[in-house]
């Protein structure tokens, strides 16, 4: 096996970690050309440079960035060892996870939870970005997972494999007064309803508009949002009705004080796991999947029927003078 000298390795974590040699150097009590040497030391053990100029400051490059991530893992199990001989509890394993910025936010809290109650505690440091550049980022191996909407596209040039988590039916809600002036009817009714959808180039959005022509419904589409956290604020404040994963609908009527209006049937919202394992070993990734496909996501339920309105409840409830009918016929 191919030795490393760990205090090299030491330095260098230091330096990326303080943001160059000087603070470096001055938090280790060392000079700076004692320091500096150091970290070439490592760069010429491992035949690549780490860091890249820019300006008078030092960033990591992409094998910078690789070899800090496993520093970091490196120097926190060797805080851990510490810890245990000493009867502490171990610290936290950091695990870095990138979301695609369009994936509701409910849904996602939910799929990490699991990743919170193991034994060995996880710190989840979460990254917001488009698919691609968190795909990019996992290839780098400076993210340990990525939760996304769709699986890694077929040709990709990184080397990723996904897992589907599970899929969920998409249902319509409402503020309330919406949800009464377009329960009736449903679907029929969204033929010119105000309606916030997804934009245009999200998956969710595309099997929408397949839907809605299907059923010839024309709506009146008031706004169209990336971050589907802000299209359900708008659709808190009554601007319009929209579609979320049925899955946490009790959440989502709960937080937002909205009410089911149908479902969509045939439209559904998968959720996948990616990683750079074939075959999922890290135990908070297999937290995250095993709740997802044995807990979370079941098999769909029957479809819910929309609340009926106060007309349709007086309409089928018998009169008090009706009862009182009964009463004097018996």
């Amino acid at each position: 096996m191919e030795s490393l000298n760990y205090n090299h390795l030491f330095y260098f974590w230091v330096v990326a970690r303080e943001g160059g040699l000087v603070p470096a150097a001055k938090l280790l009590r060392l000079s700076h050309p004692t320091l500096c040497a150091q970290v070439h030391s490592l760069e010429d053990r491992l035949g690549e440079k780490l860091f890249a100029k820019a300006g008078r400051r030092l960033t990591l490059n992409d094998v910078g960035r690789l070899a800090f991530r496993y520093a970091d893992e490196i120097f926190g199990l060797g805080r851990d060892l510490v810890e245990a001989v000493r009867g502490k509890r171990p610290g936290a394993a950091r695990m870095d996870v990138g979301i695609v910025d369009v994936l509701p936010k409910l849904v996602v809290r939910r799929l990490l939870e699991p990743a919170l109650n193991l034994d060995r505690p996880v710190r989840l440091v979460c990254h917001e970005g488009g698919f691609e550049r968190l795909l990019a980022d996992l290839g780098q191996h400076t993210l340990d997972l990525v939760i996304a909407d769709s699986p890694v596209p077929s040709g990709s040039a990184i080397r990723a494999h996904h897992h589907l988590l599970g899929e969920s039916r998409v249902s319509f809600f409402a503020a309330p007064a919406l949800a009464a002036a377009y329960r009736e009817g449903f679907p029929g009714s969204l033929d010119g309803a105000p309606l916030l959808l997804p934009a245009e180039s999200l998956t969710l959005r595309r099997s929408l508009n397949q839907w809605l022509a299907k059923h010839g419904i024309r709506p009146h589409v008031v706004a169209e949002f990336d971050d589907s956290a802000l299209l359900k604020v708008f659709g808190a404040d009554g601007i319009g009705i929209f579609a979320a994963p049925e899955v946490v609908a009790p959440e989502i009527e709960a937080r937002y004080q909205v009410e089911f209006l149908g479902t969509a049937d045939g439209v559904l919202e998968r959720f996948y796991a990616i990683s750079v394992e074939r075959r999922i070993v890290n135990p908070a990734v297999l937290a995250i999947s095993q709740a997802a496909q044995h807990e979370f996501f079941t098999a769909p339920a029957p479809p819910r029927a929309p609340p009926r309105s106060r007309t349709d409840r007086r309409r089928h409830e018998p009169s008090p003078s009706g009862r009182g009918r009964r009463r004097r016929r018996a």
